[in-house]
């Protein structure tokens, strides 16, 4: 069975559009990105600073439009046996290439999202990152430095929210402690944290009156946040409103996928650290990124392989 991972917000290369950039499949998912960044992202990525295209709103268009883009040109060949995961806000992808949602519209409600988690969160927030302490001493200093687990993924690596300058704190504070290494992310907002819980109605609410496709669902769509399988959309939409939230356990996700029987895996993107995160947690998984890829001839040929 082929697993496909949609990755987070994190670090954006201008090169992130290389690879389906003349693809004609692609075009109405450029199109509906153009829409909600007014620019073409492929523009956008080579013209602007990664200050600006580390902003909130604009990442988490960019993030998705690149997994959605991957996806619309392997589409036809996959199976109802295809597995599909999001990590953060590439739930949002998943979703989509799941069924539920056609790319536009997914591009639109990551729209809705992002500008109800900027409006929730305030100006000064950051997520970072921790790997190697122990539980306990982690916990002390999540209390010291007034920061939350916002991601919890293998081998004792976490992801922390809060404001910008606690998270700094916190992380100078983890080394001192033992911490093998820690520092911040390129995000710019206290995703998955207490912070963003004013989002969560008014995105469920967003989420409830989306348009989405008539045909049920054939592919297996996990939930990214605790890796229960989704039958039913319109059941999930508040746990997926309020990942926005609470904190994701990636960990279990990875289980999950373990127990279905998972044999390969296809790190959509954007980045490749979905891939080498699964290739840790489970060694005997074949596991790519599409970014590893040259062609697109060579990533449908390496899907068909087997």
């Amino acid at each position: 069975m082929l697993a496909l991972l949609c990755g987070g917000q994190g670090t954006l290369s201008d090169k992130i559009f290389d690879l389906v950039a003349d693809q004609p499949a692609v075009a109405p998912v450029f199109a509906a990105a153009t829409a909600c960044l007014g620019e073409d992202p492929r523009n956008l990525v080579r013209t602007r600073g990664t200050d600006e295209l580390s902003a909130n709103h604009v990442s988490q268009i960019l993030t998705v439009t690149s997994t959605l883009a991957i996806h619309a040109c392997i589409a036809d060949l996959l199976t109802e046996q295809t597995a599909v995961t999001g990590y953060s806000v590439g739930e949002m992808a998943a979703w989509s290439i799941a069924g539920i949602w056609t790319a536009e519209e997914a591009l639109r409600l990551t729209d809705v999202r992002a500008q109800l988690m900027d409006s929730a969160a305030g100006p000064d927030g950051r997520l970072g990152y921790v790997r190697g302490l122990d539980q306990i001493t982690l916990e002390r200093l999540l209390d010291t430095y007034r920061c939350e687990v916002a991601i919890r993924n293998p081998d004792r690596l976490v992801v922390i929210g809060g404001s910008e300058q606690d998270v700094i704190d916190l992380c100078e504070a983890a080394i001192r402690q033992g911490a093998a290494r820690s520092g911040l992310l390129a995000v710019k907002i206290a995703s998955h944290t207490s912070r963003l819980a004013r989002a969560c109605k008014p995105l469920q609410q967003a989420l409830d009156a989306s348009r989405r496709v008539p045909i049920a669902s054939q592919r297996i769509l996990l939930a990214g946040g605790d890796g229960e399988r989704i039958f039913s959309a319109s059941d999930a939409t508040a746990k997926l409103a309020c990942q926005v939230a609470r904190p994701i356990d990636w960990s279990a996700t990875l289980e999950a996928l373990a127990e279905l029987g998972v044999s390969r895996v296809l790190d959509l993107g954007p980045g490749h650290a979905l891939a080498e995160m699964m290739q840790a947690f489970l060694p005997d998984i074949r596991c790519y990124a599409a970014d590893g890829f040259r062609t697109i001839e060579g990533l449908r040929h390496w899907i068909e392989s087997e």
